[in-house]
């Protein structure tokens, strides 16, 4: 247990350095936005860009690394709909917000430095792979989900799919990876000084990422109904990798690395992204923001537990 903490001691420190300086105003909101877009913008995106386009990919199942992430995202998706109805008793209206905060996890900010802490390099094939349609099956999901219990907000407007596509287009995450795509179509070794340079902005991603989410936590409260607050929080933190873990080790049997590092991706708290839907439709925004602030103190313990289990 104590090489589990020192593990992942560096990645929650970071996230406290950030938490606290924003708190006694240390770094400013125009602080927060400026490291937080250039993490999301810049270094991530040149993070799976390289890796898209250099990593070895051999030996890996794409299908069975989808097959076990998205399995467990779809499986909490249905479990967060269905409490939704009861025992909370809340409209169908707000099962999407619900299910959405259940689901789609901090993959970027917290996901991808854990995991790399934890399996170095080998872990950004399986990162890559995951991330190249999470964002658009998870967003897709919410807005047709919406849409079917006549809360579509946004929806209910025609060209749904253009205007999700338009936005996927924008999105730095999904350009960085459609651009290491495109070069590794061209069989050709990415030069040097390009690799440099790549390989920096990489480099700066996790620090920064993790100091803008710990800034961003300030604005973040533990607020809401709260059996709505557990339940989403026990959904993300819970069930969601426990599910995970059961289709990545037992039933699709991927090797070890990416198997844990969908077990590490599917056990990230409630990311931002979720907040913004739920904000958008008027739906459980509270609860959803306490859910990113709750789940991310949470998960300190949730996620040392799984370290232990999937590094045994």
């Amino acid at each position: 247990m104590l090489e589990i903490i020192l593990l992942i001691a560096p990645v929650f420190s970071l996230i406290a350095i950030g938490a606290v300086c924003g708190q006694l105003g240390w770094l400013s909101d125009t602080a927060e936005k400026g490291i937080g877009e250039f993490a999301f913008t810049l270094a991530i995106p040149a993070l799976l860009c390289k890796t898209i386009a250099t990593a070895d990919f051999a030996g890996l199942s794409v299908s069975g690394i989808w097959a076990s992430f998205y399995t467990a995202a779809a499986l909490t998706w249905m479990a967060a709909s269905l409490l939704t109805r009861w025992p909370l008793g809340r409209p169908a209206a707000d099962a999407p917000s619900i299910a959405i905060a259940s689901a789609f996890g901090n993959t970027v900010m917290l996901g991808i430095p854990i995991a790399l802490m934890t399996y170095g390099q080998q872990a950004t094939p399986t990162i890559a792979l995951v991330l190249s349609i999470h964002a658009a099956v998870l967003w897709l999901s919410a807005t047709v989900h919406a849409r079917i219990v006549g809360d579509g907000g946004e929806a209910e407007r025609p060209g749904i799919l253009e205007l999700l596509a338009r936005e996927l287009g924008r999105n730095p995450i999904i350009i960085g990876i459609l651009l290491g795509g495109a070069w590794r179509l061209t069989t050709l070794p990415l030069p040097k000084p390009v690799l440099d340079v790549l390989g920096l902005l990489a480099q700066a991603g996790v620090p920064a990422a993790l100091i803008a989410l710990g800034l961003s936590l300030v604005r973040f409260k533990i607020a809401g109904q709260v059996p709505t607050l557990l339940v989403i929080t026990a959904l993300k933190l819970g069930l969601m990798p426990t599910v995970a873990y059961l289709m990545a080790y037992k039933i699709v049997g991927l090797p070890p690395v990416p198997a844990g590092v969908i077990v590490i991706l599917a056990s990230v708290p409630t990311g931002a992204n979720a907040y913004l839907f739920a904000s958008r439709h008027g739906r459980a925004a509270n609860s959803t923001s306490g859910a990113v602030a709750l789940g991310t103190l949470g998960s300190v313990i949730t996620i040392s537990l799984l370290l232990v289990l999937i590094r045994s």
